[in-house]
């Protein structure tokens, strides 16, 4: 987004752009319900509002870890450390159905185990209460790594901290892939704005932001209670921002592998903008 909020091209992006800033599923929900005609979409509403087109080559990706979803195992007796077996009832940060698609597709193809899952607001220790591992998305997820070490201290329990990005590339050997930048192609016909000059203006964006990681890890700093090193090292290295080949595959495989566990309705043919 560093070009939309920033000169010297936000005043030019004004003439063409009106924003306004929500949640990933609000975003997904805008788009599907005509009140918004761009919008960055977790990937899993692409199974459920197909029509939508990719805008290409840019994404919210990992190629490793990722460290904003993380999975959270409590492991009472102590007892096979790396060991998820023993999970029967998981609590998942209701927030995002795409990092929830990729919990139930690591339990179901990868682990093989089929453990109860309840949503619920994302507060580790209210969660760790009512089940035995705990999905965490975003902010709380950093703020959990960040206190690991304290919160072992204070109540003398080791928890196992599975950063699910990672746990996918392990498994199959492709990127996560979170959310894309999706479109009406209706709404942008209509615009009398070319696609390819969407698709210009969206790519140089991320460009001038990637060249801007330091600004942004110093303004990061003073919002949100992450140290600004692990801001900027999460923007630098822990997230892939061009929808490339390696993507698309992890993609294929997110939507097939969704569809054969239950979790989403079909598995949709990308349209590109």
């Amino acid at each position: 987004m560093w070009s939309f909020e920033h000169e010297p091209d936000r005043s030019r992006f004004a003439e063409r752009y009106e924003l306004s800033s929500d949640t990933p599923a609000e975003c997904a929900a805008k788009l599907a319900g005509g009140s918004a005609d761009i919008g960055l979409v977790p990937v899993s509403a692409l199974a459920f509002t197909p029509s939508l087109a990719v805008i290409p080559g840019c994404t919210i990706a990992s190629r490793d870890r990722v460290r904003s979803i993380i999975l959270v195992v409590r492991n009472p007796d102590g007892s096979a450390p790396e060991d998820v077996s023993g999970v029967g009832r998981v609590a998942l940060d209701s927030s995002s159905r795409t990092s929830a698609t990729y919990t139930r597709i690591l339990f179901s193809r990868f682990w093989q185990i089929q453990p109860a899952f309840i949503e619920h607001a994302p507060n580790l220790e209210a969660m760790l209460r009512v089940a035995d591992a705990a999905l965490l998305i975003g902010d709380p997820a950093l703020f959990a790594l960040e206190d690991r070490a304290a919160r072992e201290h204070r109540t003398g329990e080791k928890l196992l901290y599975l950063d699910l990005a990672h746990e996918w590339h392990q498994f199959t050997d492709t990127v996560w892939v979170s959310a894309v930048w999706a479109a009406n192609p209706d709404a942008v016909a209509a615009s009398g704005i070319s696609a390819p000059h969407i698709t210009a203006d969206f790519q140089h964006s991320r460009d001038a932001g990637l060249r801007h990681i330091d600004d942004l890890a110093d303004e990061w700093s003073t919002r949100i209670a992450v140290p600004r090193e692990t801001i900027r090292t999460y923007l630098s290295k822990n997230i892939w921002y061009t929808l490339d080949e390696p993507c698309l595959a992890g993609l294929d495989l997110f939507y097939r592998y969704g569809v054969e566990c239950g979790a989403l309705p079909l598995a949709p043919r990308l349209r590109f903008l």
